[in-house]
């Protein structure tokens, strides 16, 4: 052991070292929450996870499906954790204002916001503001969004567009993928998030019809935990109370990868935090769906919109770790205890019946 130390010592490099010594840039220190516990299961495995707070993460989906709701959700909650936390806001949409913050919830003191309108502008930028944080003695935690990113152009496109020419930039995906390229590693150092949010098209020629995020694979191969939202009508009745958000997790490092949660968001109350665990429950035989509504461990039975109406009555501790322990068996890799145990056992008694 004490070769592999003298090693580490000998090179006398700050990317080097043993990992059980800490200090990998790579290795996330916590988890940030989504606003929603079906969400936060899909990304970490655990209802009371999140996203993992130095990572890249992608939201992608058409237009009004939540991604920037989502974001500035994930910004309330980090912020929050931390009451000295700030926020690197890169608006490429001109969407945000204070007011916006302060409905969220969010203080705009801590809120720098920089409008880039090219992939250079935002590399630069973004590189110069964790250049200045890594250098910095103590800094407070930090998290950046690039809102979105579909909407960065590239100087030779704004040169074209001037001239008049119709010329397509083949350049773009390029500084994309260098840009995320040179972030990636510059982020987990400092131990910086970012969110990233960017739009999906219609992928021509697949037999099945598939969406594809924009702007090359840059953001693909950088982020750790991608996520495609899709949405449909929250319907009460005839009324139109929401959307109800698909969540496809189309690359996680944390989880299993292509499963899917729900997310309600409603247009009175916002993001609800509870939603989906009833339909999760069921999956496990901890709760029942009953004639009209549902059938609880209790045995009483209820309203589906009653229950979400008043979760804290419904879930509670006892409840929660029931789901926890079902959140875990449905979106984390490998076996459970328990199963490795049965799995174990099984082999045991499969071996000892050959033997007679």
């Amino acid at each position: 052991m004490s070769f592999f130390k003298d090693m580490v010592k000998n090179i006398n490099d700050e990317n080097v070292h043993l990992l059980e010594d800490g200090g990998n840039s790579s290795e996330f220190t916590g988890w940030i929450d989504t606003g929603s516990y079906m969400i936060n299961a899909l990304c970490s495995g655990s209802l009371f996870g999140g996203i993992p707070n130095n990572k890249i993460l992608g939201l992608a989906g058409e237009e009004a499906t939540g991604k920037t709701y989502f974001a500035l959700g994930m910004v309330e909650n980090f912020m929050r954790q931390n009451q000295e936390a700030g926020c690197f806001y890169y608006d490429t949409e001109s969407a945000v204002t204070k007011e916006m913050m302060l409905l969220r919830g969010i203080d705009p003191k801590r809120m720098i916001v920089s409008e880039p309108s090219t992939v250079q502008q935002f590399r630069y930028m973004a590189l110069q503001v964790l250049k200045n944080y890594r250098e910095a003695k103590n800094p407070p935690p930090m998290m950046m969004v690039l809102d979105s990113m579909g909407q960065l152009s590239t100087s030779k496109e704004i040169e074209d567009t001037e001239k008049g020419s119709e010329t397509k930039d083949m350049s773009r995906a390029a500084l994309l993928k260098g840009a995320f390229r040179v972030l990636n590693l510059n982020l987990a150092k400092c131990r910086v998030p970012m969110i990233v949010t960017n739009h999906v098209y219609d992928k021509v020629g697949s037999f099945i019809p598939q969406k594809e995020m924009s702007g090359g694979s840059g953001l693909k191969y950088s982020a750790s935990t991608i996520l495609f939202l899709t949405k449909k009508k929250d319907r009460d009745g005839t009324d139109i109370k929401g959307n109800i958000i698909t969540v496809t997790a189309a690359k996680s490092r944390f989880t299993k990868q292509w499963m899917k949660a729900e997310a309600r968001l409603s247009y009175d109350t916002g993001l609800d935090r509870y939603y989906g665990l009833l339909d999760l429950g069921a999956k496990y035989d901890i709760v029942k769906k009953a004639a009209k509504g549902w059938e609880m461990p209790d045995g009483s039975k209820h309203s589906e919109r009653k229950i979400y109406d008043d979760p804290e009555r419904f879930f509670t501790d006892d409840l929660m770790q029931r789901l926890e322990e079902a959140a875990k068996k449905e979106f984390s890799y490998g076996n459970t205890l328990e199963e490795e145990e049965e799995t174990i056992n099984e082999i045991r008694e499969n071996d000892l019946i050959e033997s007679n």
